[in-house]
């Protein structure tokens, strides 16, 4: 399609300046990923247990279940969706793989993403130091993108991975007072922080790339968090010099998103008073759609912290799947249940159990659910379909 954009530029691939986030638990898989990746966008498949959309992996997984069986299982998971989005998006655009820092395996993820033939890695949910050391031996192949919210990290990964003799292909600079899901922001009130305004964000890192030397790199820059909007997407490519945005809630709610149509409805249907901020288990700020699920357990949070102990039996799943787990590790500031429960009950449309994270902006359409193809014109051409009443 005809668009006023310059293309996104990774590896000499010239590709739409359009990136779809990474969304689990099984929300952006094989499906939603190659369907923009067919639109010549970026489509990312969120690494975090996509045993969830294979029955014989689930069947399996609960057979005597067990850290290193989920491990084992969430792999041949990952390389099952990578393999399918790779041969439905027949060449077109990237697949990339949204690994958390965040999660206790990530390293054993990267390294499948890399050897089910991911073209990139897109890491954020902690600072992505080592990335370059869990991807060794297959740089030649693999862009990588740290997600960062400021200048200050973007800063320190960049000298650490310079030491390596690396650098970010891309740079995605999420803003937590916009985005869905877990936020680079140290509470819930620090979301709205000035320094996160994406303008300041960008003068600040042309700052760090010429104090280190890189001007000349083109290190391109993707802005994520309520980027859903033609108009706020022509400032950022074309005012405030981003090289192209990433957007996730947008296309969680499109026909070819993973989930389930009550998940599609819940988000496209949430009023915005109805979205919220609160604490994850993972102990950074999160934002969802205030459910019946966590309108309770936001009324409840104060006396879970309060009674908050470290118990590994609390570990409900006996997943482990957390580094660090407000609920097992008795985490008194983090949240107090279960997140692969409440996001694995989201992915199956479980409207009253599950947790539907969401992005703060309206979306292009309301509550309309439209496809891939017709996003993408929005939000590159500002061209509306024609909705139905």
């Amino acid at each position: 399609m005809h668009h006023p954009f310059d293309p996104l530029v990774i590896r000499e691939k010239s590709l739409i300046p359009i990136v779809q986030g990474g969304m689990g638990v099984g929300v952006s898989a094989a499906k939603l990923s190659s369907a923009v990746a067919r639109e010549n966008g970026i489509g990312t498949i969120a690494s975090v247990d996509l045993r969830h959309l294979h029955d014989d992996l689930l069947a399996e997984s609960k057979i005597n279940p067990n850290e290193e069986k989920y491990t084992r299982l969430n792999k041949i998971a990952l390389d099952r969706e990578i393999q399918k989005a790779k041969a439905d998006s027949a060449g077109r655009g990237m697949i990339a793989v949204n690994v958390m820092k965040a999660v206790k395996d990530h390293a054993a993820y990267v390294r499948q993403a890399c050897e089910s033939g991911a073209d990139a890695i897109v890491m954020g949910a902690g600072l992505p130091l080592d990335l370059p050391e869990m991807t060794e031996g297959y740089h030649k192949d693999v862009a990588l993108f740290p997600i960062l919210s400021e200048s200050r990290g973007i800063n320190i990964v960049l000298k650490r991975w310079m030491k390596k003799g690396i650098l970010p292909d891309a740079i995605v600079i999420e803003h937590p007072a916009h985005a869905a899901g877990h936020l680079g922001a140290a509470t819930v009130d620090g979301v709205n922080d000035a320094k996160f305004e994406f303008k300041r964000v960008i003068e600040e890192t042309y700052e760090v790339f010429k104090n280190l030397g890189l001007e000349s790199e083109k290190i391109p820059l993707i802005l994520a968090g309520g980027m859903a909007n033609f108009d706020k997407i022509t400032t950022a490519l074309k005012t405030w010099g981003a090289d192209a945005v990433q957007i996730g809630t947008a296309f969680a709610v499109t026909e070819e998103g993973d989930a389930h149509l009550n998940f599609k409805k819940t988000l496209a249907g949430a009023e915005m008073d109805k979205v919220v901020e609160f604490m994850s288990v993972a102990g950074l700020p999160a934002r969802g759609v205030r459910t019946k699920f966590l309108d309770s357990y936001i009324k409840r949070e104060g006396k879970l912290q309060a009674n908050a102990k470290a118990d590994p039996r609390r570990c409900t799943q006996g997943l482990n799947c957390l580094t660090s787990c407000g609920l097992r590790d008795g985490l008194e500031k983090a949240g107090q249940f279960c997140i692969d429960i409440q996001l694995s009950a989201a992915w199956r449309g479980e409207v009253d159990k599950g947790l539907f994270f969401r992005g703060k902006d309206p979306l292009p359409f309301g509550q309309a659910i439209r496809s891939v193809q017709e996003t993408i014109q929005y939000l590159l051409g500002g061209q509306m379909p024609v909705l139905a009443k």
